[in-house]
């Protein structure tokens, strides 16, 4: 089985896309492959306004397919594996991480490129580059909980649950396996019926905020309050408010 990447479009503009290569939800040549096609035609869909990325099984991710690579002979595929968590950081619309289980090594920097994480009780997270002698995360997650606790996880190479993934800033929330993908999904509702506009300008300045000097930051937001301001969608948040009902956005 080459593994699959189902997606199921949800109302209100929300994407679910489930990574289902057994055991573990590898990403394989393959699976790569699926994921940059798949991405590149959210980016595409001005429809869509927010996505879930969860894993079937009992995984979420453990990273690239090192059985497949070594079976091949051609080693693993980084470059392919690089190539689609750029994509996924870089995707319009925010991302939802719903880990619901084993988030290993690559499979932690895919998390680690969506705009939120929440986690399944059952989930575990192990940088595992030190256990195979590579190296993974070591941008990403020393700036989302700090070089002292991102240490601890990347040169030990050790498990860490999901309590601890919550109370060091890894994730934000952690539900019942059994309601994980409600949750996930409620949280992606409640983004998507946002002004998407604003919605995407504020992870533009969001995803640079700790690379930019406070002048630089002024003058990131100087140029995306203005068209901001001009939006349609502005002029329908203030209608709503004044006539005290909900706004309908329409990205324009």
């Amino acid at each position: 089985m080459a593994g699959a990447l189902h997606g199921r479009r949800i109302e209100g503009g929300v994407v679910l896309l489930e990574l289902d290569n057994p055991p573990m939800n590898a990403m394989s040549r393959e699976m790569l492959a699926l994921a940059r096609s798949v991405l590149q035609e959210i980016e595409a869909d001005e429809t869509v306004r927010a996505v879930v990325l969860t894993g079937r099984g009992r995984a979420f991710c453990s990273g690239a397919d090192l059985k497949a690579a070594r079976d091949g002979g051609g080693g693993e595929d980084l470059g392919g594996f690089g190539e689609v968590v750029q994509l996924l950081a870089d995707l319009r619309v925010p991302v939802i991480a719903a880990i619901n289980g084993h988030c290993v090594g690559g499979g932690l920097e895919l998390a680690l490129c969506c705009d939120l994480r929440i986690a399944s009780t059952e989930a575990r997270f192990v940088c595992a580059g030190v256990n195979m002698g590579l190296m993974a995360s070591t941008y990403r997650l020393p700036r989302l909980i700090g070089v002292a606790l991102a240490k601890a996880m990347l040169l030990t190479g050790l498990p860490h649950d999901a309590a601890t993934a919550e109370a060091w800033g890894l994730v934000t929330a952690v539900h019942p396996a059994a309601d994980l993908e409600a949750a996930a999904l409620a949280l992606a509702s409640r983004i998507a019926s946002r002004a998407p506009l604003s919605v995407e300008a504020s992870k533009r300045i969001a995803d640079r905020a700790l690379d930019m000097t406070p002048a630089e930051a002024q003058a990131a937001l100087a140029r995306e309050i203005g068209p901001l301001r001009r939006s349609q969608d502005h002029r329908e948040a203030v209608a709503a408010f004044v006539e005290k009902r909900q706004p309908v956005f329409a990205r324009r």
